[in-house]
């Protein structure tokens, strides 16, 4: 029999708590093994709970989730983190996913994408819930090619596919993205194909994670 991923929650509000619970029970994939109200103690507990993955809300009394995360960086444990937050302000993004986060979710979104977000982490990639993803694609910075300076392998790309990257992104449909740009939609899964082979990515989540990494956004 498979063993579960062992999920360790932390957030002040016992009935979001609960809601993540349901939610998680739903998936034959996961186990919640704990949870706390606040930070104190969270990483010990954490540990003696054997969690493979923390679900940490970022404002919690007596100790946030930014203190953990800095405590976790510094330490010897392992734990893959996903980030809770009522705000969707990239810079907090940005500090948190500096600090080791692997996922981002806003409270707005975690009934509908929890399960999404664990299974990415676990299978070792970088979630972000969609309206984050929205807001990182709102801020998009277009350049026509990446500056040397910001990455070891500069890929030149054409204002139409920055453009293609950000509606992909966002979810649209390639019928949509073809009457977006009043091209094909043939022309638009070319240009889609030929994107994740260019950037070596996977889906939009690769897409993001490559545009921050190589500076296509700003914050």
């Amino acid at each position: 029999m498979k063993e579960k991923i062992r999920i360790y929650l932390a957030d002040d509000h016992q009935m979001l708590i609960e809601g993540m619970k349901t939610v998680i029970k739903t998936s034959s994939d996961f186990e919640v093994v704990g949870f706390s109200l606040n930070g104190v103690n969270l990483i010990e507990q954490s540990i003696n709970a054997k969690a493979d993955i923390l679900v940490i809300d970022i404002n919690m009394p007596e100790k946030d989730g930014i203190e953990v995360l800095k405590e976790l960086k510094n330490s010897q444990t392992f734990f893959k983190v996903i980030v809770l937050s009522s705000y969707d302000d990239l810079k907090l993004v940005k500090e948190v996913m500096k600090l080791g986060a692997k996922g981002y979710l806003t409270k707005q979104c975690v009934g509908e994408s929890i399960l999404e977000a664990l299974h990415e982490v676990q299978n070792g990639e970088e979630y972000f819930c969609k309206t984050i993803r929205e807001k990182i694609f709102e801020s998009f910075t277009f350049k026509r090619e990446i500056n040397k300076k910001d990455s070891e392998n500069p890929i030149s790309l054409t204002e139409r596919e920055l453009v293609i990257i950000k509606l992909i992104a966002l979810e649209y449909s390639g019928k949509k993205i073809s009457e977006k740009l009043f091209i094909s939609t043939n022309t638009v899964e070319t240009h889609r194909k030929n994107l994740l082979k260019k950037l070596k990515v996977k889906g939009s989540i690769g897409l993001v994670k490559y545009a921050i990494k190589n500076n296509l956004i700003s914050y």
